[in-house]
């Protein structure tokens, strides 16, 4: 076997391997970080109301009490379904809408003038800059969920092969809904 067959083998088995495992890596990170957030929510009191005025529209319209379940409840269930591949394309959106919003609500600098004043607040803690690290890097992971999918060790994946299954017609009749 020479070296150009072999990396061609190599290379087949890294990218089956990647359909299972590359997005259940993001999203096991993703359901451990917004589950998590949820629960702090569902734990604590609402702080929505002293940044309201922060919310993009028509989110800042909306009463703190609706935000506040909202957001909760979104991190909590996303959490999970995210973890188990159910409804993963549904709660990645869900979860990068509310993500943008918390960005523009509470972790984009306030103020700023130059570009290197704005990179500043591309950090975890927050010196006045802002603090858009995190929500910058949820973002880039929920993305390749929104658009590939979960990945083949997912329900959705599982829910797919049996509506083909059971529609005697293969893989052709759920396409869309299973991850390439």
């Amino acid at each position: 076997m020479n070296i150009v067959s072999t990396w061609h083998s190599v290379r087949r088995s890294l990218e089956h391997s990647g359909t299972y495992l590359a997005p259940l890596g993001l999203r096991i990170l993703l359901a451990w970080e917004f589950f998590e957030a949820g629960l702090m929510k569902y734990q604590g009191s609402n702080w929505f109301t002293q940044i309201q005025s922060n919310f993009p529209f028509p989110f800042d319209v909306v009463p703190t009490e609706i935000s506040w379940t909202l957001a909760t409840y979104v991190e909590l269930i996303g959490g999970v379904a995210i973890l188990v591949g159910l409804g993963t394309r549904f709660f990645s959106f869900s979860l990068i809408v509310l993500t943008v919003v918390a960005t523009a609500a509470v972790h984009w600098p306030g103020e700023w003038s130059t570009l290197s004043e704005l990179l500043q607040g591309y950090s975890i803690s927050d010196k006045g800059f802002g603090n858009y690290k995190l929500p910058a890097l949820y973002l880039a992971m929920l993305v390749p969920l929104l658009f590939v999918g979960p990945g083949k060790l997912s329900a959705d994946h599982l829910v797919a092969r049996l509506v083909a299954r059971s529609r005697g017609n293969g893989k052709s009749d759920v396409s869309l809904l299973q991850p390439a």
